[in-house]
């Protein structure tokens, strides 16, 4: 298992925030109009359900360098449905990305582009007569660098997920007290509440 990869890269002023909300319409629009109302720099915002149906978990990339992330994880807690909010930057966190290539590939350059893809553990999910799409999971730095290698070949579209995030470890970021029925079922909790 690969940890983030806090080299001296250009991504090192990059703080990885993740916030557990209720799981209800216009929760986001409420948090995208915090970060426009105060002018917030974010890299990319993930939002995705839980193993609760009631939660869902946003991971939020801020810039460092151009917004200030604490300042960011304050006024997130702020909001109504917002139920906890965690900077994992300085935690040992697995950090994924997870990117779709459509790449200009004829039959000489096919051969060529299946060796990159085996090299970065990716794989192909779409071959045609003019374009083979990649799909490469992985750290940031990961997707930045088949990328790199692919342009060359003529890069025809491209979309990303965002950042992802998870502390590693035997603990997790439920945003509820432990539970105090005994069956650890922290999520019957908030429930009741």
């Amino acid at each position: 298992m690969t940890l983030v990869d806090r080299s001296t890269s250009a991504k090192n002023s990059t703080h990885v925030l993740m916030a557990l909300v209720e799981n209800k319409p216009g929760v986001l629009t409420r948090v995208a109009s915090l970060f426009r109302r105060r002018g917030f720099n974010i890299e990319s915002l993930t939002v995705g359900h839980t193993e609760n149906p009631d939660i869902s978990r946003m991971t939020i990339a801020v810039d460092a360098s151009k917004t200030n992330a604490t300042m960011v994880a304050n006024n997130l807690f702020k909001l109504v449905n917002v139920i906890d909010v965690q900077n994992v930057t300085k935690e040992p966190s697995v950090m994924r990305d997870l990117a779709l290539i459509k790449v200009k590939a004829n039959a000489q350059t096919l051969f060529e582009i299946n060796q990159m893809v085996d090299i970065y553990k990716a794989k192909v999910v779409d071959i045609c007569a003019e374009s083979v799409i990649v799909e490469v999971t992985g750290p940031e730095s990961k997707i930045e660098s088949i990328v790199g290698m692919l342009k060359p070949y003529g890069i025809l579209e491209m979309v990303r997920t965002g950042l992802v995030a998870m502390v590693r470890g035997s603990g997790y970021f439920s945003g509820l007290p432990p539970a105090e029925n005994g069956n650890g079922d922290a999520a019957a909790i908030y429930a009741e509440n």
